[in-house]
């Protein structure tokens, strides 16, 4: 089965195209804001290691809207020097609290260290936000996150049912693998459209894929990109996409996958249980 998920993406700049961040990889790990010596899994907290996410505004209501927010260092400054993550200073992704809507956005950075993006958030509803920075004065990456509402009466709905087949646009994309905490384990995800494997992916962000996997319940958070690198002389350009995933602890988690065909982003959303092994 196949849940419909809104989805959303900035658009990559041309130059961004295959182009490859060393400091990416060196600051941008499996579990982003994870850092040696932190015990919560990242993204739980609006505030970590003296740097602060600093909402413009906490209440909005559905549609389209100028999204505004600074990260504060521990100063109370606003921080305007940041080491490129795959590309970007920045990367936001907003997700409806049940898990079934996920935007993965780029906002642009003023002078004075506001950043700002135009969202469209669909229906009122419990959000949650999540910025990945690597500032450069703290020199690694860190994952901040904070609540969002959209005003209106809303149903809140189940989280999707498990499920490792996703349909988005007429592709078909299958995962194969568990999650497994702690050590973690691969994941690998299959790209057909009409049944033919898809061999032509193109980079987005420096990368074949991007995974964001989420934990139902605390939406602990886990930002991962894939084994290999386009250009490196040995990742094919599909039909598969590997990462390896370790995730903080048992549970169910949804997982979203950017990929981009026919230059456009498109995501991929999974449904998965992790469960500790017994011994």
């Amino acid at each position: 089965m196949s849940t419909t998920v809104h989805a959303h993406h900035a658009t990559a700049h041309a130059d961004h195209r295959g182009h490859l961040e060393a400091a990416a990889h060196a600051g941008h790990s499996s579990a982003a804001g994870h850092a040696p010596g932190v015990s919560a899994p990242g993204g739980l907290q609006i505030t970590q290691d003296g740097y602060t996410l600093d909402l413009a505004e906490t209440i909005v209501r559905p549609g389209d809207l100028d999204f505004r927010f600074r990260i504060l260092g521990p100063d109370g400054q606003p921080v305007t020097g940041y080491t490129p993550i795959h590309g970007r200073d920045l990367h936001l992704i907003v997700v409806q609290r049940e898990l079934t809507g996920f935007w993965h956005v780029h906002p642009e950075l003023a002078a004075d260290g506001t950043w700002s993006v135009r969202l469209n958030l669909p229906e009122a509803g419990a959000y949650r936000v999540f910025t990945d920075i690597a500032p450069t004065s703290l020199g690694r990456t860190i994952t901040l996150g904070a609540d969002l509402a959209a005003a209106g009466s809303y149903d809140p709905q189940p989280t999707p049912s498990p499920a490792r087949t996703a349909l988005v646009d007429g592709y078909e994309v299958t995962l194969g693998g568990n999650l497994v905490p702690g050590e973690g384990d691969l994941l690998t995800f299959t790209v057909r459209k009409d049944g033919r494997p898809i061999t032509d992916l193109q980079p987005y962000l420096a990368a074949f894929g991007h995974l964001v996997v989420l934990r139902a319940g605390d939406l602990a958070y886990v930002h991962v990109h894939p084994n290999g690198e386009p250009g490196d002389g040995v990742t094919a350009p599909g039909p598969d996409v590997t990462f390896h995933t370790a995730v903080p602890g048992a549970g169910t988690y949804r997982l979203f996958l950017d990929f981009k065909h026919g230059d456009t982003v498109r995501t991929a959303a999974f449904t998965l249980a992790a469960a500790v092994h017994q011994h």
